[in-house]
């Protein structure tokens, strides 16, 4: 019996169908963390995505490290205590606040709030896109960055549940993937990604980050955020 999937609540709309498979499908070979690290540092400028107009700005971190030999991604399930996303799956990140020298260390600030990774041990890589959620109204700004081996990291209760240390491999998995066509007010299909992991959903957002973040690790074309 699979394990996959968790209980996150997905609002999923009515004549749903069906999308495509992963971009890396064919993909065979997964690249060390040096080369996924170069590719990213090498990407294009990131494109921004949204209407000209917002209310604040957020940063989240893409934290890629080694554990065991092989590539990982640090996610968080948000607490069930709080009023937005509920146990949802997330980067760590937040909104800037006027103490902040810039959205990077908006990124770090939220991910040593969060879950207990020192600011100092973290070495920016680069960015995804930039987008303005449809929730919140938020310009949200991904930075990639990298670490040692994290130790001891501690989640904050009352904003994360539980801390994911996601081996690269295993949202690679083809078993992991799953993309759905949501209908749209202006009659277009939006395709939405899923990851499907062991008790855990990934999907809206940061699934949307997530598939960007692997397209540009693995040196694939077209690495856009919006499709």
């Amino acid at each position: 019996m699979s394990t996959r999937g968790g209980s996150q609540r997905i609002p999923r709309p009515a004549e749903v169908v069906g999308g495509g498979p992963a971009p890396w499908a064919d993909h065979k070979d997964i690249p060390d963390l040096t080369q996924m690290l170069e590719n990213v540092a090498e990407w294009r400028e990131p494109r921004v995505f949204g209407g000209p107009t917002h209310d604040g700005r957020s940063a989240v971190l893409a934290l890629l490290y080694e554990r065991s030999g092989e590539p990982h991604l640090l996610l968080t399930r948000r607490s069930e205590h709080l009023r937005s996303h509920t146990s949802e799956i997330a980067f760590p990140g937040g909104r800037a606040e006027a103490g902040d020298r810039s959205l990077w260390h908006t990124a770090l600030r939220e991910c040593q709030e969060e879950v207990g990774l020192a600011p100092e041990a973290v070495e920016k890589v680069g960015a995804l896109d930039t987008f303005v959620t449809v929730g919140s109204n938020s310009l949200v700004h991904p930075f990639v960055g990298t670490a040692p081996t994290p130790r001891g990291l501690v989640a904050d209760p009352g904003e994360v549940a539980a801390i994911l240390e996601v081996p690269i491999a295993e949202l690679l998995h083809p078993d992991s993937w799953r993309e759905e066509l949501w209908p749209m007010p202006d009659d277009t299909m939006r395709p939405m990604t899923f990851f499907e992991l062991h008790g855990d959903t990934v999907w809206g957002a940061t699934a949307a980050m997530v598939r960007q973040l692997l397209m540009i690790a693995l040196g694939l074309p077209d690495a856009s955020l919006m499709r």
